[in-house]
């Protein structure tokens, strides 16, 4: 201390002020070239999180980085706001329907993906299957964040909607006739009678060599007309403990359009109902064995639906008692579609403009200011020369450029 003190007082002693400013320039040059070196260094390998700090746009940029980890048991609201919520468009829920597991803006959200304005990537056709009774035709697409995502269509000839909605919604009868061999376990947790909203709690088998999956599941159908709009998906339920063996699959997306279709027969009788499926979830596989893994076995799962199916069919005509999840899937939330379109409409166009109005805040350029002031700096007190000014201020250009992204 008592030299940079004996430094100082050398330099202030100097005759003329031309001088003591040109000591006094060497001496902080270091200093300069130290805090230009920290500024650029520190932007260009700062943490993502970092950008919040300059201005209005931190919302929208943190909606693109990895939140924070969630305690375990929040992990599913995490994950389905990634990777199945589209960010660019909000989904309006009703006050009452706050507390339900399965919401309005699941309905929309279904709605969007049936229509194909979800905002998603471009599908990719995979397979094309037909029976004499069944066309199967599946997608695959694969989303920025998020694993793989699924969509089939498949048709029954002679085959109702209403049926076709109680026999998925069925999972007694899914164990007990074992089209779908994986349940080995399934519980009802909660149920709305008002609206047919439901949580379950299902044990799925793998492989042997993985460990057997566990899902707790809402659900919930909405009518249009004959069209049943069936959502499942995963849902946080911190009152079940969770286990290392089944281990809990939080991100699962599983969700149905039910139709009727015109007949293949050519008659024009509107006699076949089409079930249009769209399904991801995040079981802990590596996403391209995942990917590999449904190509292969896709077709021997689904071609197990149709016997199934017509199994269920011969049950409910000889009178067969429904079991009590079928009789939930009578209890349906009436909707209009084509109000949905228009809603849908005035809520991306009300997005929009508040997207292009939104001013940009002053503080966007804080870090721009930061590095052109600082080479600014460096220069008048470190080099004269132009070609080093040049390089200066274009590194100092570049890195505030890429703070501003």
């Amino acid at each position: 201390m008592s030299a940079l003190v004996d430094l100082l007082m050398g330099i202030f002693r100097q005759q003329t002020l031309g001088a003591a400013a040109l000591e006094l320039a060497a001496l902080s040059a270091p200093l300069w070239v130290a805090a230009l070196v920290g500024l650029l260094i520190g932007w260009a390998w700062r943490p993502r999180w970092a950008g919040v700090v300059v201005g209005d746009n931190a919302a929208h940029q943190v909606a693109q980085l990895p939140a924070p980890p969630p305690p375990p048991r929040a992990t599913a609201t995490a994950h389905q706001a990634a990777a199945i919520v589209p960010r660019n468009v909000v989904a309006p829920v009703a006050p009452e329907e706050e507390h339900l597991a399965v919401n309005t803006g699941d309905l929309m959200h279904l709605w969007r993906l049936v229509e194909e304005k979800d905002g998603g990537p471009s599908w990719i056709h995979m397979m094309e299957r037909t029976l004499p009774t069944m066309r199967y035709q599946a997608w695959r697409r694969d989303p920025p964040n998020g694993p793989p995502q699924f969509r089939s269509s498949t048709i029954f000839e002679d085959a109702s909607p209403e049926v076709a909605r109680d026999f998925f919604w069925d999972d007694d009868f899914r164990m007990k006739n074992t089209w779908d061999d994986m349940l080995l376990q399934h519980e009802t947790l909660e149920e709305c009678t008002k609206t047919g909203t439901m949580v379950v709690r299902w044990v799925r088998k793998f492989p042997f060599f993985c460990s057997d999956r566990e899902y707790i599941i809402g659900r919930r159908i909405w009518a249009s007309g004959k069209m049943f709009y069936c959502v499942t998906k995963g849902v946080p339920r911190p009152s079940v403990p969770r286990q290392s063996k089944p281990r809990r699959v939080d991100l699962y997306y599983s969700s149905w359009c039910i139709r009727p279709v015109e007949s293949s027969k050519g008659d024009g009788a509107m006699t076949a109902c089409e079930v249009l499926l769209f399904h991801h979830e995040d079981m802990g596989i590596p996403w391209e064995i995942l990917k590999l893994g449904i190509r292969q076995g896709m077709w021997g799962c689904v071609k197990r639906i149709e016997p199934g199916l017509r199994a269920y069919q011969v049950a409910r005509t000889a009178g067969e008692p429904i079991s009590k999840c079928a009789a939930m899937a009578h209890v349906t939330t009436k909707f209009n579609a084509d109000e949905l379109d228009a809603e849908n409409n005035t809520v991306a166009s009300s997005s929009d403009n508040t997207e292009v109005e939104k001013p940009k805040h002053w503080a966007n350029n804080i870090p721009k200011a930061l590095m052109i002031g600082s080479a600014v700096a460096l220069v008048c007190t470190f080099d004269r020369g132009l070609l080093t000014k040049a390089v200066i201020f274009g590194t100092a250009r570049r890195f505030a450029g890429a703070g501003r992204r």
